[in-house]
């Protein structure tokens, strides 16, 4: 995504916040609990956001797989937006191959090449190589925003804290 206007390019990347072998947490526990109750649905009701904490915690390294996948045919930003619905939304467990390849039907992508791609483990270096950038740049959570990989700010942001990260970066040249 480019803002024209600020001359700005937007680049997701992947990050699995908790990867093989790192255990899931407990859906029901306390914490995320605590954690939702706290900051996430307050923040979300803030901004007008429909989120509800999921039943599950799946991996997200095939939901990963998939939004790079769908980079290839130009649809990344649909297909991402479809998967945060069906996560925060819907509490669907984005780490199931057939819940992807329906999110990709729904869009009217093309879903045997998805499906072999996913079969195939086609995009796994990718999602692994964003992965490893972000160890590189300190990263541990997200949501975060690098700028030419080396200012960074971490966490939910607020608009005029993203303009003084894109200010520091040109300030810098």
């Amino acid at each position: 995504m480019v803002n024209s206007e600020q001359n700005i390019e937007i680049i997701w990347r992947a990050f699995e916040l908790r990867p093989e072998p790192v255990p899931t947490l407990p859906p029901d526990g306390e914490y995320l609990h605590r954690v939702w109750n706290s900051s996430v649905y307050p923040m979300a009701e803030s901004l007008g956001i429909v989120m509800k904490l999921p039943p599950i915690q799946p991996r997200s390294l095939l939901a990963h797989e998939v939004a790079h996948w769908a980079r290839t045919s130009g649809k990344f930003e649909e297909m991402n937006a479809a998967i945060f619905r069906a996560f925060f939304e819907r509490g669907e467990d984005i780490g199931d191959i057939e819940i992807l390849i329906s999110l990709a039907s729904k869009l009217n992508l093309e879903t045997d090449s998805l499906r072999r791609a996913l079969e195939n483990r086609e995009f796994e270096t990718s999602v692994i190589a964003d992965e490893k950038e972000a160890e590189m740049i300190g990263l541990g959570g997200v949501p975060a925003f690098v700028a030419n990989r080396k200012f960074a700010l971490s966490g939910v942001q607020t608009v005029e804290n993203l303009k003084m990260l894109v200010k520091r970066v040109r300030d810098s040249k």
